[in-house]
């Protein structure tokens, strides 16, 4: 019997339970084909607090803890010396989840060993001239990498043209969705609704999830509720530096509107399952533009309707189940959210068209075979 192919998958990320979605479904689905270990950091200095590993029993993957120095800068931090021997320990494959113009990623670059083939993933979606050393840093992993996996097809396109990538083989994969932890439920959507102090039977939920900040259009979308002559109410859900300004402006607007901070993740399917419709007005900026749209896939899974804007990578990730609008565009936003408002049969069109997007494109199942199929390639 043929010995199942060892993949080695390196990522600060995995220091995140949630985040280790993706190996433990590589080992799930590759199970006798594949066995999957994921290295992670013992400590991160994450963006809101530091976080220590913590893995648990029910894992599929074998987890691996190294050192994490210097964390606190993404680009910087560099793995510990356990590192060289993790990946010097028989991989048919290694897989880097940081972004090539970073010391980590020149780090699992040059530690792989030659004869096995690297594969990294990368999410950068904008044109970049990097200072030395973070452009050599780029090259030289890329030279070293027998392909690249990008978390979009705008990544895709705009880093084929930088040298060396275009003559590695790349794969357009997006990120992953838990599609039966969000899913339709809206009998819990029913139940936030009341501890809000809100019946279900009210006028039409206009939901917002995410960051409060300029650049995912919270002040657009306060902009176009206004001009509505539909019934409507409003739950912004996120945090961020808007959120005084939102406040006061949701003061205004009286019983209406509820701006809600703090939610935990395991709870934001019944906040998503509390809507009638999802806004995602994000708005391109010189240095950003939507990579993925996480709330996207979440809101399908669970069955809301979404409006969207066209920033980045929101079209691909959208495709034909949710409605896409040009970003800026205040009529047009009015006009589209007055036709969901009132209309429930297209409101239900969407919701259908969602779930299935949802299952078929963004599931873990089907992202993790993605990787494998890609990997499989690369090793012939």
């Amino acid at each position: 019997m043929k010995r199942p192919r060892r993949l080695i998958s390196v990522s600060h990320s995995y220091v995140v339970t949630l985040n280790r979605r993706l190996a433990n479904e590589m080992a799930r689905v590759g199970a006798g084909r594949w066995e999957v270990t994921a290295v992670a950091p013992r400590f991160f200095h994450g963006d809101l607090s530091p976080i220590t590993l913590q893995p648990e029993a029910s894992e599929a993957s074998q987890i691996e803890a190294v050192r994490a120095l210097f964390s606190r800068s993404a680009h910087m931090f560099l793995y510990g010396p356990e590192l060289r021997r993790k990946l010097a320990s028989g991989a048919d494959l290694v897989h880097s989840w940081e972004e090539p113009y970073v010391f980590a990623g020149a780090e699992v670059a040059l530690l792989t060993p030659r004869r096995v083939p690297l594969v990294f993933s990368t999410a950068q979606n904008l044109f970049k001239r990097y200072p030395p050393p973070f452009a050599q840093l780029e090259r030289f992993v890329v030279s070293r990498s027998a392909g690249w996996v990008a978390f979009g097809e705008t990544v895709k396109q705009n880093l084929l043209g930088r040298p060396g990538y275009a003559q590695r083989p790349a794969r357009y994969i997006p990120m992953g969705v838990d599609v039966e932890l969000f899913q339709p439920n809206r009998a819990a959507g029913a139940e936030f609704l009341r501890e809000l102090g809100w019946e279900a039977e009210g006028p039409p939920v206009v939901g917002y999830l995410g960051r409060f900040v300029p650049e995912k259009g919270v002040e657009l979308l306060r902009r176009v509720l206004e001009r509505l002559t539909t019934p409507w109410r409003a739950l912004f859900v996120g945090g961020g530096p808007l959120e005084p300004s939102l406040r006061a402006w949701a003061e205004r607007q009286g019983h209406r509107v509820r701006v809600i901070t703090g939610v935990p993740h395991a709870r934001v399917p019944q906040v998503l399952n509390a809507m009638d419709v999802l806004c995602a007005p994000s708005q391109t900026t010189p240095r950003w533009k939507e990579q993925f749209g996480r709330m996207l896939a979440e809101g399908f899974a669970c069955g809301v309707p979404v409006l969207t804007s066209d920033s980045g990578e929101i079209p691909h990730t959208a495709g034909d189940a949710g409605r896409v609008l040009p970003e800026a565009d205040d009529s047009a936003w009015a006009a589209a959210l007055s036709e969901l408002l009132e209309s429930p049969d297209r409101r239900r069109e969407l919701s259908e068209r969602g779930r299935e997007r949802a299952v078929t494109r963004f599931a873990w199942p089907v992202v993790a075979r993605e990787h494998l199929d890609f990997f499989e390639s690369v090793l012939g």
